[in-house]
């Protein structure tokens, strides 16, 4: 598959080397345990707090954070749909989260250079959610709770607790990123097609 595996693995938070390290570029995964919520606002939001000094609202040491802001939530379900964001929003303020533990990241996109160099420095990983299929993925969500910053509305940092969260190896703790290795997997092999 040119570097792309079909393997689907389970794993549990929170993260360390050795379940990250067995993680490669095109795995599926399926997560279950604690996720903790975070777009932008919130990013800014929890600088203003490391600036000032102040704990962090969640252990962020092995921590996964996912890019979303889920809408509002239906009555009698536990999450509105829940699908992920553009993560290039996150990257100016990523590398301050990472530098104190942060091993995983779910959402949508390419990351930068800077993020993909740390991650591979970090033996971190960074998982993509599907794009566009936020009701279904809310159905791995089985608690959520605002845990801070309730005035940011959808960019409130949430806890979730979920199991067989579906997500794919975007970029693996070794700097092998998808987005790079995936459209040039395809054009290889556009190129390679037979005539009749």
């Amino acid at each position: 598959m040119g570097g792309v595996t079909l393997n689907t693995i389970r794993i549990t938070t929170p993260l360390n080397e050795k379940k990250i390290s067995n993680l490669k570029a095109g795995d599926r995964v399926l997560i279950s345990g604690d996720v903790y919520t975070a777009r932008d606002a919130a990013h800014i939001k929890l600088r203003e707090m490391l600036k000032d000094n102040v704990n962090l609202p969640f252990n962020i040491e092995g921590a996964i954070l996912y890019y979303v802001g889920p809408t509002p939530t239906p009555p009698g379900k536990i999450i509105g749909s829940a699908g992920p964001t553009t993560s290039t929003r996150m990257d100016d303020l990523t590398p301050l989260l990472m530098n104190l533990g942060l091993l995983g990241m779910i959402g949508k996109g390419d990351r930068s250079d800077k993020v993909v160099d740390l991650i591979k420095k970090k033996g971190a990983v960074y998982f993509a959610a599907i794009g566009g299929a936020g009701a279904l993925i809310s159905k791995s969500i089985i608690e959520s709770q605002i845990i801070v910053f309730p005035e940011l509305g959808t960019e409130a940092i949430r806890w979730l607790k979920v199991k067989d969260f579906p997500v794919i190896v975007a970029i693996d703790s070794q700097g092998v990123n998808l987005y790079k290795t995936g459209p040039a997997n395809y054009n290889t092999k556009k190129s390679h097609k037979p005539s009749y």
